[in-house]
């Protein structure tokens, strides 16, 4: 009996410890269990997080293991964008620029750097625009351009970043870097000469003027094609300004084919060239203040009539209704203009309204609220325009500035469409003869067609003075390298 109960007693304090170990073990695999479980699902809400945010990069092509209970859902795929290949190349350096002017004197300034920052092997930062000029618009670059476009289309020729990298801009914050307004008008040896030593000496230049730094002429191909690629492909606009830009160009067609004015008859442009034909005293007077406000306006003392004669003040409204006349151009036609405030206003429109009844302006044909969000960036309003001109059936600038002439080139290279560039000289001078009656209206019309035959934006090589550069035709009015000539 001892022995059975020595045994038995054996055997329960056996079982005891058998049972514990037990327990503890499948204790020990239940927390491993909910401690897998509790990291799987740390890892699954992580992933759903990271899905959320690089969701298309990630997981875009993950297999659908959850289908939402919407049944309106609709799925599309956009269009892939098949990017060039980067350039590969040994970075000199950096390009901080700044562009000064209106805006198409801008966007030259940018396609001549970024053909500079090609020709350096150097990483251009995106251009900083002009807000400090007349009409003070604080627009930047990405509000009037598709900035990711443009980094992206170029990328096979030069780097192109939306800001210096932290260490460098440190180092322009300490003042460790060059700042210059390079030469206007030259070639592409001055760069490499004058600029690049300065790019490796001090890593950072910023160049704060670019208006006309590049020459018109005697520059290789490759840079001439490169500007015209970052003109007509790498720059564009917005999508709420082509957005815009096309309902406009959708407005007038319905109604036939249309023309675009480009009527330069605004204050400031009046009170720059001092051009006061026929302004009354008061405005000269307003003008002409205006003029001598502006120290940077380096021309204070101007003859009106003298300059007038030499062909160098815009078209007036009524001047520019008795051309469009002489022209034939037909009366019904819609003219859109493609201007600011006209300085004098209704005044001074009245002849052009009465010879052209169907005048229309942007702010007629948008809602206000469409065109709130451009009120007071005079930028985004020209780039409307300029949106607007590229469609018209016909260009007509009044004076040659930078919009006439770089919407000009544009329009060639888009297969030559009709544009007429008025001979300022010539016509003021028949204008003056007609209304002094020694030429009759018969022979006032023929000499103005005569004079314009050859001036409506066929194909022709650029005009080219060696030794007087600003007196060249204009690169991006007549970009022939880029042409099918």
């Amino acid at each position: 009996m001892g022995g059975c109960v020595a045994f038995t007693g054996g055997g329960e304090g056996g079982s005891k410890g058998d049972k514990s170990s037990s327990l503890m073990v499948l204790s020990q695999a239940k927390m491993i269990l909910w401690m897998t479980t509790l990291l799987l699902w740390i890892c699954v809400v992580q992933l759903l997080t990271v899905g959320e945010v690089w969701g298309p990069r990630l997981l875009k092509t993950w297999p659908a293991c959850y289908t939402p209970a919407q049944t309106n859902i609709h799925l599309s795929l956009e269009p892939k964008v098949f990017l060039p290949p980067k350039r590969a190349y040994k970075n000199n350096g950096y390009l901080m620029v700044s562009c000064n002017g209106g805006l198409n004197q801008m966007r030259g300034a940018i396609c001549d750097m970024v053909a500079v920052a090609r020709y350096l092997n150097v990483t251009l930062i995106v251009p900083e625009l002009d807000k400090s000029s007349f009409w003070a618009d604080p627009s930047d670059f990405e509000d009037i351009f598709d900035v990711d476009h443009f980094i992206r289309s170029l990328r096979d020729e030069v780097r192109i970043l939306k800001e210096l990298p932290p260490r460098l801009k440190r180092r322009v914050e300490l003042g460790k870097f060059r700042s210059l307004a390079p030469i206007s008008w030259s070639d592409i040896s001055y760069y490499h000469n004058q600029i690049l030593p300065l790019i490796r000496r001090y890593k950072v230049v910023h160049l704060n003027r670019t208006d006309a730094r590049l020459a018109n002429n005697g520059l290789p191909l490759e840079i001439q094609k490169l500007r015209c690629r970052v003109n007509f492909s790498g720059l564009k606009f917005t999508s709420q300004i082509e957005q815009l830009g096309r309902k406009v160009v959708n407005i007038l067609r319905k109604n036939g084919p249309f023309l675009v004015l480009h009527l330069r008859y605004e204050m400031d442009m009046l009170a720059f060239s001092g051009c006061t034909q026929g302004c009354n005293s008061e405005e000269v007077e307003e003008l002409t203040r205006m003029r001598y406000a502006y120290p940077w306006w380096k021309e204070k003392e101007i003859n009106s009539d003298l300059k007038r004669k030499e062909g160098l003040c815009p078209m007036t409204p009524e001047e520019t209704a008795l051309i469009l006349r002489a022209l034939r151009t037909d009366r019904n036609i819609q003219i859109y203009i493609a201007a600011g405030e006209i300085y004098g206003g209704e005044r001074r429109m009245a002849s052009l309204a009465a010879e052209f009844p169907n005048l229309v302006r942007k702010e007629m044909l948008l809602d206000p609220m469409e065109l709130g969000f451009f009120q007071n960036h005079s930028s985004q309003m020209a780039a409307l325009d300029y949106f607007v001109s590229l469609e018209s059936d016909i260009f007509v600038p009044t004076y040659d500035g930078n919009m006439a002439r770089v919407v000009e080139g544009h329009r060639r290279y888009l297969g030559f469409k009709k544009t007429i560039r008025f001979d300022r000289k010539i016509l003021i001078d028949l204008i003056d003869r007609y209304n002094e009656g020694s030429l009759n209206w018969d022979e006032f019309s023929n000499r103005v067609k005569e004079v314009h035959v050859d001036r409506m934006g066929r194909p022709k090589r650029r005009v080219m003075i060696a030794d007087r550069p600003k007196e060249e035709e204009y690169f991006y009015a007549n970009p022939y390298e880029c042409l099918d000539l």
